[in-house]
């Protein structure tokens, strides 16, 4: 059997599915490096909702992924960018994401990392900025989970310089009761975050990124980089004092960033795990026996789809995700919060399943056909 899918031109070109998954062994927790999927949320499609109304979460479907990712041996990085915080999934949202699955992950044994911000507010003072990552700080700790200070479009805004960053990141990291990961998110997923640590200058941005681990190194675990920039990353890991871990957060560059060099290599905490998350699981099992030219046979091949998935504009990469997911069957249908499903086109989503199918990614791939065959009715094409 084939199937038509259209491509950018406005044409059709036939493709002929995959019979057969790719084949996952189960196997032990990871020794040689942490990894993190950073997952989405799934929206409860019978909500009568807008796109500027409330999230409405499928609490349900939502810990399932969840418990998905933890048996697969990944951690899970909740209530990041992938979750569609600040599209999407306000600070009330996001904070009962973060209770619900703590207690999950407790309960199966997961390792879990939540997002702490300021979105629950739109812009303010430095102190009004400080007193909002402090709330959503003392949520996380309080329910047992490692806190990931994000990027704050308000500090951004509110900033006048680097010395406004390293005050603000100063007093946070002196009160946080454990070593906390530190996040810089680039503006290409948040264009409201450009400037970052008080320069448009990446050189300036970075020596004061640096400046605020050096200053208080017991206290940042690691660090999270999504620059979608491998050669900085690298700088930037080369220079982290000792014991501070680079999580990359690079979805364009990931195998070899992972692999790493004579000179180190970075953990991961990765949106594009979402949808990767058992061959993730299974090419870092076999870097955890040395096999590094095993490891990048894995995971190289899976860089088209994920550069597809975050194309610009890259913050749409969430709409790619859930997408995919609901080909593998993780979830019922095709419904995002704040109605993000139509943020990408037909032909987009028809190179994603053409992709992730030659990956071998959806666990039944009759289902993700017949799926792929019902969204191409509903926009008219014909078989």
């Amino acid at each position: 059997m084939t199937i038509r899918l259209p491509d950018p031109t406005g044409g059709l070109r036939t493709y002929e599915p995959r019979p057969e998954p790719f084949a996952v062994t189960p196997g032990a927790p990871f020794t040689s490096r942490t990894v993190f999927s950073a997952a989405h949320v799934v929206a409860d499609p019978f909500a009568d909702t807008t796109p500027d109304s409330p999230a409405a979460v499928d609490w349900d479907a939502t810990l399932a992924f969840r418990r998905h990712l933890w048996s697969h041996g990944l951690g899970v990085a909740e209530a990041m960018d992938t979750a569609q915080r600040g599209m999407g999934l306000d600070w009330t949202g996001a904070a009962e994401l973060i209770r619900r699955s703590a207690a999950e992950a407790k309960s199966v044994g997961g390792r879990i990392a939540c997002g702490v911000g300021t979105d629950q507010i739109t812009a303010g003072s430095l102190a009004e900025v400080r007193a909002a990552y402090e709330e959503q700080l003392a949520l996380v700790e309080s329910f047992g989970a490692q806190a990931i200070l994000m990027a704050s479009r308000a500090l951004a805004a509110a900033a006048s310089g680097p010395e406004d960053y390293l005050e603000v990141y100063g007093h946070l990291l002196r009160q946080a009761a454990e070593p906390v990961v530190l996040h810089w998110l680039g503006p290409m997923f948040d264009p409201a975050l450009e400037g970052y640590w008080g320069s448009r200058d990446l050189d300036a941005a970075t020596d004061t990124f640096l400046e605020v681990i050096a200053a208080h190194p017991d206290k940042v675990e690691g660090i999270k980089v999504s620059l979608l920039d491998a050669r900085r990353e690298v700088d930037i890991r080369r220079r982290l004092p000792q014991g501070v871990r680079c999580y990359t957060g690079d979805d364009f560059n990931y195998p070899e960033l992972i692999a790493g060099d004579d000179r180190g290599f970075s953990h991961a905490l990765l949106g594009i795990f979402d949808p990767l998350g058992p061959l993730a699981a299974e090419a870092v099992r076999v870097l955890d026996t040395g096999d590094v030219a095993g490891f990048r046979e894995l995971l190289d091949p899976t860089v088209e789809l994920s550069r597809h998935l975050f194309q610009a504009p890259t913050r749409f990469y969430k709409t790619g995700v859930v997408f995919l997911a609901w080909l593998a069957g993780h979830q019922s249908h095709f419904t995002m919060v704040g109605g993000l499903q139509s943020a990408r086109s037909l032909p987009h989503f028809a190179r994603a399943y053409e992709l992730a199918d030659g990956l071998g990614l959806f666990p039944d791939p009759k289902l993700a056909e017949e799926r792929m065959r019902n969204l191409l009715a509903l926009y008219g094409v014909t078989q």
